[in-house]
């Protein structure tokens, strides 16, 4: 795994000045997510690693594997020069294109099983997976406002747009983790809130909120993972709103 520290050095985000707030906040909402699915996942039996989930053909240990690669681009983003404006936004970024065509998938579905394939047992691979994103939040909490990456799709965004979208995978991943597991969600606000505007656009989250749904029933509705009674779909409708296409 990386040679990485067990804690973040904040100390060296102060020294290279802080990200604007819309750049805090998704660094915050990244951190926490992952700092859960962390708690979450250590202390799992082989067992539980084995366990399928509802992103089949993966189990527990192939979708951690998964969450693992789509955080590990970043650094290799970061090392790359940078654009030199930002193109799309977060919400861009899943237009309906190759990215989620069967080829790009099962190059998906491999780098997962391969990623999950490095390390020894489920201990390993939960240090693996805690040691990358500490060490993707170390450089992100060192870059300069208004940063732009490109990403492995060409898409030129701002990072703080692009930590959003990783949100949405640690946060959306990690309901089907516990779903897979049988264990309450661990969703934190933070995420929940990030991912909810992503979904829905700014302003929407009283519309959200009168449909009742705690904020992992929210997702896992809006995400497809349970699909919607017809009362249910004429109270969306009724309230205007549109589900962002994920793939």
């Amino acid at each position: 795994m990386p040679d990485e520290p067990d804690e973040i050095d904040d100390t060296a985000t102060a020294r290279a000045g802080s990200l604007r707030v819309s750049d805090d906040r998704a660094l915050a909402a990244f951190r926490a997510e992952c700092a859960a699915l962390s708690e979450a996942v250590s202390g799992l039996t082989e067992a539980d690693w084995n366990l399928p989930t509802r992103c089949a053909p993966w189990t527990v240990r192939d979708l951690l594997g998964h969450v693992s690669v789509v955080i590990d681009w970043l650094p290799a983003m970061l090392d790359a020069p940078a654009p030199a404006e930002a193109e799309i936004s977060a919400v861009e970024y899943y237009r309906p294109d190759d990215r989620f065509s069967p080829r790009t998938n099962g190059t998906r579905i491999a780098l997962a099983r391969d990623r999950a394939a490095r390390s020894a047992d489920g201990t390993a691979h939960a240090e693996d997976f805690a040691a990358t994103w500490r060490r993707v939040a170390a450089l992100c909490g060192v870059e300069p406002a208004g940063r732009a990456v490109r990403t492995r799709h060409g898409d030129a965004m701002l990072l703080s747009e692009f930590l959003r979208t990783r949100v949405v995978e640690v946060a959306v991943h990690g309901l089907d983790l516990a779903d897979a597991l049988g264990h309450e969600p661990w969703l934190t606000s933070a995420a929940g809130e990030s991912v909810l505007e992503l979904l829905l656009g700014p302003g929407h989250g009283a519309a959200a909120d009168e449909l009742g749904w705690s904020r992992p029933h929210f997702l896992r509705k809006a995400t497809g993972r349970e699909p919607l009674t017809a009362a249910e779909s004429a109270r969306v409708e009724r309230l205007g709103i549109r589900w962002l296409a994920l793939g």
